[in-house]
């Protein structure tokens, strides 16, 4: 069975009841996502927090007597609570479970997690998360983690045993972390020549759709977030001459905690080396302006703030007003306004992006011996030839590509090119 919630929401000066309850929709679908049931939401107006409860004591004591009436085992706030008003709150709640937002998102990501290196970086997100947030309220971790060095030393409690097991695995989890970073190097120099493109966006605008509706990849696609947390990358071969690497990775949401931004970094890796980004938005979303400037914000922590980026607005199969969609169009001029799911304008976005390729293309003339019919024939494979003319000292080629690529011909050519 779903475990029941409640959603807790307090607007501060500055806020409006609308926000409010849209922020409250989405932490909903966070709750459902982690496969919670959510039976009510409470909102308090407040000009500040309370340091005790984040909310008020009348309506903290509240919220929990009615959780109690209703069978509800949690409650989540959609802000950050801090250790002290955790215990607080688990002083007067006895059995139900308080969490908060970025406990909610680290929880997701616990279950959507797949391969080793994304598992490494939850677990070292969550201890981090959980290090100070230890009480006595617990299940001790000896169950879970069992054996030598979990019991208490002499004088030491319970508390100070897990906290020291949760200290001693987040080291052994950083140095797993280093580990994988030095294998992903290796497979990323491979790739370097190649044209890269990295979808970015808020958590489902639709980045997997869109890489499997291009490059007819069967990325999992799943309406809801969070649904990709690994990094996927697929060639995109746009036409004979434009061939690139197109990325998809994890999604980005409003008040992201900082611990996994920071685990995730390794991930975020292909955002930070790749040629152009497409930011994706949901265009039917009334958020839109938000999430646009949440996905800013996390670019901007993980250092990738000045990269070339081309705002792509997408479902708009899902907005029946004509006039919002004109009124997008208008706010956004620059925008590649497309919908994956119904492959609608999807030339329109191979166009813009063979656009931003041809910045960095070069054209440059190579000359091959007639004999080295091996390495010409490598020439037409890997870059666009314009010209190809038979002389006397040789085949020679004009060539057009990516810069790396036409080094290197030139390179080969200076090598093997003429047989003296």
């Amino acid at each position: 069975a779903h475990e029941k919630a409640v959603l807790v929401g307090v607007i501060l000066p500055g806020m409006t009841k609308a926000l409010m309850e849209e922020h409250l929709d989405e932490l909903s679908l966070l709750a459902q996502t982690a496969g919670a049931e959510v039976v009510g939401r409470y909102i308090q107006r407040r000009d500040r927090i309370n340091p005790t409860y984040f909310i008020g004591k009348g309506k903290a004591q509240q919220i929990v007597q009615q959780s109690q009436e209703l069978d509800v085992q949690l409650i989540i706030f959609d802000d950050e609570l801090s250790p002290s008003q955790i215990r607080n709150f688990l002083k007067i709640s006895d059995s139900i479970k308080v969490i908060d937002r970025t406990g909610l998102i680290l929880d997701i990501f616990q279950r959507h997690a797949q391969t080793r290196e994304s598992k490494t970086q939850v677990e070292l997100a969550h201890l981090q998360y959980l290090l100070p947030r230890l009480t006595r309220l617990w299940t001790h971790l000896e169950r879970q983690m069992g054996g030598i060095g979990t019991r208490a030393g002499a004088g030491e409690t319970q508390i100070e045993v897990d906290r020291r097991i949760i200290r001693d695995r987040i080291a052994k989890l950083r140095k797993d972390l280093k580990k994988i970073d030095k294998e992903r190097e290796t497979q990323s120099k491979r790739r370097k020549e190649m044209f890269r493109v990295a979808l970015v966006g808020y958590t489902n605008a639709g980045k997997s759709t869109l890489l499997n509706a291009l490059t007819g990849a069967d990325v999992f696609v799943q309406d809801q977030l969070f649904a990709t947390l690994d990094t996927t990358i697929r060639t995109l071969e746009v036409n004979d001459h434009h061939r690139l690497l197109l990325s998809d990775s994890v999604g980005f949401i409003r008040k992201l905690p900082h611990t996994l931004v920071a685990s995730f970094r390794s991930t975020l890796m292909e955002v930070l080396e790749a040629d152009l980004l497409l930011l994706m938005l949901d265009g039917s979303s009334y958020l839109l302006d938000e999430q646009l400037q949440t996905v800013r914000e996390v670019l901007n922590e993980i250092g990738a703030r000045d990269k070339e980026a081309m705002l792509v607005i997408n479902k708009i199969d899902l907005i029946e007003d004509p006039e919002i969609l004109q009124g997008l169009k208008a706010r956004f001029p620059e925008a590649v306004f497309i919908s994956a799911l119904n492959h609608l304008r999807l030339d329109a976005l191979q166009e813009a992006m063979v656009e931003e390729m041809e910045k960095s293309y070069r054209t440059a003339q190579v000359v091959f011996d007639p004999g080295l019919g091996k390495e010409i024939a490598t020439v037409f494979q890997e870059v666009e030839v314009l010209d190809t003319s038979y002389e006397d000292d040789g085949v020679h080629l004009t060539i057009r590509g990516e810069r790396v690529t036409v080094e290197r011909l030139k390179a080969l050519a200076n090598r093997n090119g003429r047989k003296e």
